[in-house]
């Protein structure tokens, strides 16, 4: 079973308990069509706006074993606030640039 870690916007957690991400991710559904079933080893935020503390976490996920990192839904579509991060592909180009090569990323959950 394949080890991800997901990130997610600080301004929804009041909102949103991340069930959805983390039973897609135990069913292999979801963007986890691809990976199949995973096991979620963190689920941290960005730290909040404008996501700085992406790559530091993201760090901390692969450190504590992850493979992949997910951005959750809430910050690439906006789910569930209607809103998507608007730092979300500098975020992104942060993380991946800060990651080994070996570490993949999904851009969202659900």
């Amino acid at each position: 079973m394949v080890k991800i870690g997901i990130l997610r916007c600080q301004q929804t957690e009041d909102l949103c308990t991340g069930g959805t991400d983390l039973k897609l991710a135990r069913e292999g559904k979801g963007s986890f069509r691809k990976t199949g079933p995973a096991e979620v080893i963190g689920f941290l935020t960005c730290g909040g706006c404008p996501g700085k503390k992406a790559v530091h976490r993201a760090g901390l996920l692969v450190g504590d074993g992850a493979e992949i990192i997910v951005f959750a839904s809430c910050i690439s579509k906006g789910s569930p606030i209607h809103f998507p991060c608007p730092h979300f592909q500098q975020m992104r180009q942060a993380v991946r640039k800060a990651m080994p090569r070996a570490i993949k990323i999904l851009d969202w959950t659900h």
